[in-house]
């Protein structure tokens, strides 16, 4: 009986560390959706629930990012950053069609709908599914000693940069002033900066990920983007993705 019971513990204890490793290998994403979201746009809460459904689905990746333009109406949002709205600007430059709005859902950095139609967001997601390369490349993280390190393969020829951002997985936030005054607004996988680590040109690279990047307080875990370069230098396709362990 004892022995039995031994065999079992171990079996189990294998078992345990082998659904470790395996929920430390990065799964690779279906989609990834940006959500431009502000808290003086009182179409946003919607939208900011929503992203918090899909951040639920382990091949998704989910990310808030607040932006700035909307201060003026009377309440300064608090996880805004200038940044943010740099990027979405961008995103709409590389599109060529200059829409700026919130709620607004970039999906696969190709493609972009109103951030509250579930609708609209499954169906993007569908037609920008490896369109112009989008989450063709597999990535992967591996911790070390010194840090996270982002594996690249060999995918051919490419021009695209490496992206990283930390996250934050939850922020509430009582809203004072502006559109949505006295509401209490919950922000999933909130995006605290946007850094470059380096360019990727279709070989296989290892590339280091600077700890300061990616550390800091209230700060979850991160994402690491592989992003075309776009016209004008502007964020294009994401070509791969990957976030770290708790996201």
């Amino acid at each position: 009986m004892i022995r039995n019971r031994l065999a079992a513990a171990v079996v189990a204890s294998v078992l345990t560390w082998a659904g470790i490793a395996q929920a430390q290998a990065p799964a690779i994403p279906r989609v990834v959706i940006e959500l431009f979201t502000s808290q003086g746009c009182s179409s946003c809460p919607p939208a900011d629930s929503l992203l918090a459904e899909f951040a639920k689905q382990p091949d998704v990746i989910a990310l808030s990012l607040p932006v700035d333009y909307w201060d003026y109406l009377g309440w300064k949002d608090t996880l805004a950053l200038a940044v943010h709205t740099k990027r979405q600007k961008g995103y709409s430059i590389a599109r060529g069609d200059r829409q700026v709005y919130t709620p607004q859902a970039v999906i696969n950095g190709v493609a972009h709908v109103v951030g509250s139609n579930r609708y609209q967001i499954d169906k993007a997601s569908l037609w920008a599914h490896g369109r112009d390369g989008a989450l063709s490349v597999p990535i992967s993280l591996r911790r070390e000693e010194k840090g996270w390190v982002v594996e690249l393969p060999a995918a051919g020829d490419a021009r695209a940069q490496i992206v990283v951002m930390p996250i934050t997985k939850r922020c509430d936030i009582a809203i004072g002033r502006g559109e949505n005054a006295d509401k209490k607004i919950t922000y999933t996988n909130v995006v605290r900066g946007v850094s470059t680590i380096g360019e990727w040109r279709g070989g296989a690279e290892s590339v280091a990920i600077d700890p300061s990047l990616i550390s800091g307080e209230n700060i979850d875990g991160f994402v690491v983007l592989v992003q075309a370069i776009a016209a004008q230098g502007k964020p294009g396709a994401i070509l791969g993705a990957a976030k770290s362990d708790g996201l």
